[in-house]
């Protein structure tokens, strides 16, 4: 299986004390199953579905295809006015 990159910013990278983690997700792996896995990891849980991810620069949705070449960046969820 193969292994994707996710590097962390803020809150994220707080919580679980490291800048990027490597996940082993299946071949054909979504943007939502990336999040599955963050849920998997118990300091990342409450952001898990709420994260805002960003693919190649690019913001994403759940059903967005992964390749283990992408940049793939995980945020919290941002607010403000």
């Amino acid at each position: 299986m193969p292994a994707y990159r996710v590097l962390l910013f803020a809150t994220l990278r707080d919580l679980a004390k490291q800048e990027a983690l490597t996940l082993t997700l299946s071949p054909n792996a979504t943007v939502g199953q990336l999040r599955e896995a963050l849920a998997a990891i118990p300091a990342l849980q409450p952001y898990a579905e709420s994260a805002v991810i960003a693919v190649n620069h690019a913001f994403t949705t759940d059903d967005t295809p992964l390749t283990p070449d992408d940049e793939i960046a995980a945020f919290p969820p941002v607010s403000g006015g």
